[in-house]
Parts: C-alpha cells; sequence; structure tokens
C-alpha cells in the first residue's frame, strides 16, 4: 500500500506544474491534492488522462467557517473530489477552494467525468457553489422555492419557513416557521435512587 501511494504522489508531482499544486498532503494513507480554482479543469484532465483516474465517486461540499472553532483563516467553501484509479488501484482526494467567499465558484468537471452531474447539483443545492458550464444546475434535494442554503454553518437550525398540506385549500403551502424554541433538559438519575426497584 505504501508504494502505491509514494508512487502516486511521485507521478502528481511530475505530471502537475507547480502552479497546479497548491499543496499535497499525505494523511492516514490518504492522498490529498489541493489545486487552485482557475487551474481545476485542466488538472482534471490531466487526473483522468495522464495519471489513469478514470472514475469520480463523490463529489461534496465543506464550509469551513466554523471550523476549528472558528480560528480558520482560509477561503470559506470548497469542492471535495473523490477519484479511483481501478487500474492502479488507488485512490485520491482532491480540494478546491472557491475563489469568493461570497459568491462561492468552481468549474464543472461534468465533461471530464459525466457521473459528477448530480453530485455537482447536490453541492450546489446545499452550500451554495455555483459549478460554471455545468449543463444543468439546478436544486434536486430541496424544493424550487427553497430559500438558502442548508449545509451553510449560517444557516438557521430551526430553517426560515415550513411547509404543510393545506386540507381548505387542498395544495402544500408555505409558511413562517412556528417551531416553539424549548429546552431539553435531561433526566437526572440520583444516587439514593440508584438500582432501586
Amino acid at each position: 500500500m505504501a508504494s502505491r501511494i509514494t508512487t502516486l504522489m511521485d507521478r502528481l508531482q511530475s505530471t502537475l506544474s507547480e502552479t497546479e499544486i497548491a499543496s499535497l498532503k499525505l494523511a492516514l494513507d490518504e492522498v490529498t491534492l489541493e489545486t487552485p480554482a482557475a487551474s481545476w479543469l485542466s488538472v482534471a484532465y490531466k487526473l483522468r488522462d495522464q495519471l489513469g483516474f478514470e472514475s469520480c465517486v463523490d463529489v461534496c461540499g465543506l464550509d469551513y467557517s466554523a471550523y476549528r472553532d472558528g480560528e480558520w483563516s482560509g477561503r470559506r467553501f470548497a469542492a471535495v473530489y473523490h477519484l479511483i484509479s481501478i487500474a492502479h488501484n488507488v485512490r485520491l482526494r482532491v480540494r478546491v477552494f472557491c475563489p469568493d467567499d461570497n459568491a462561492p465558484e468552481v468549474l464543472s468537471v461534468n465533461e471530464v467525468w459525466p457521473g459528477v452531474n448530480w453530485f455537482e447539483r447536490e453541492a450546489y443545492d446545499l452550500y451554495g457553489i455555483v459549478f460554471t458550464g455545468h449543463p444543468d444546475l439546478r436544486r434536486i434535494l430541496t424544493d424550487y422555492g427553497f430559500a438558502g442554503y442548508p449545509f451553510r454553518k449560517d444557516f438557521p437550525t430551526s430553517g426560515l419557513v415550513e411547509m404543510r398540506y393545506d386540507e381548505a385549500e387542498g395544495r402544500v403551502v408555505y409558511q413562517p416557521v412556528t417551531i416553539d424554541p424549548r429546552e431539553i433538559v435531561p433526566r437526572v438519575i440520583r444516587e439514593e435512587q440508584y438500582g432501586d426497584c
């Protein structure tokens, strides 16, 4: 296993230019490549065509605003791609930070790995990361009228609106959230009562 990982890291460094590698790390027998957003599409083609990563098995969004208890000082949003090379029996994680925290945007790699279509839509729906060049970027998990991005750290835990079926109108209606906040106090077990039947 160690030789495959060492070989992968050597091949990444020899195939990609210094400007295409922001960082290359090994932790827990997994390689993480961080690449600048501007280079992502060309790096994706090199990973597929020259290094044999024929499949992207997952794409997820990340919001680093509360990472390490708010001590994070880098970019807020990132898209993380999990690639696999079946021919070389090795995996690679690629992280691409969005250059603008207010309007997170990354180039879509749907033309490189067509299977990322729904993964990129999910990251857009939950984090608001726009994948430029995506052929059909629209919500996939939340309702089309949904306001906000529920996996962002600043999204309210109770949400903004709720939907319910109204019998009188015979349709689904939206209304402001009506959940009353409450404190949940755990039951305390007293030593003197412990073990009594």
